[in-house]
């Protein structure tokens, strides 16, 4: 089965308006306490849950059935159960309640020949999804850091080398 890679999220961005100079000491006192409360709160909680994770994975994995660049590695894969997969990769990556119960991402990917290039196009179709979602940056770079390290047992093919750069 296909990419149990994945990377994905939503959350919604908290927007805090500060009156007048009167109540400006109150409300720094109140931006203090909330982001000591964000800071204090795990990923999956930040991304909006297993409700919000399962958004983003099912634009997500839209979005790459319609990119011709990777699609055809998606070909032969169940759908449903790569979403369901996904979905518990990426809750419990980011410090949810799931189990993610597949196999390792090296055996997942064994034999599919992917390349660094599809892999980044896959990245860059999470990257689109999760700026959809108005998933925030600290949350974008946390998920996408505890999923990049994958990428070593995924990618198995060599880039396709860019003659015209003399690479």
């Amino acid at each position: 089965m296909s990419s149990q890679l994945t990377y994905c999220f939503v959350v919604g961005g908290l927007l805090l308006s500060l009156g007048g100079c009167s109540t400006m000491e109150s409300s720094d006192r109140k931006m203090t306490a909330d982001t000591k409360m964000t800071t204090d709160k795990s990923l999956y909680e930040r991304l909006g849950g297993k409700p919000a994770i399962t958004a983003v994975v099912d634009d997500f994995v839209g979005r790459v059935a319609a990119d011709n660049r990777i699609n055809g590695k998606f070909a032969n894969a169940n759908i449903p159960r790569l979403k369901t997969m996904l979905v518990d990769q990426v809750c419990q990556a980011s410090g949810g309640p799931c189990t993610y119960a597949g196999r390792d991402m090296k055996s997942t990917h064994a034999g599919m020949q992917i390349t660094g290039d599809e892999f980044d196009a896959l990245v860059g179709d999470l990257v689109a999804t999760l700026n959809k979602f108005k998933v925030g940056e600290r949350e974008k770079n946390e998920l996408l850091g505890a999923l990049g390290p994958m990428k070593k047992d995924i990618v198995t093919s060599p880039m396709t080398m860019n003659r015209s750069h003399g690479y």
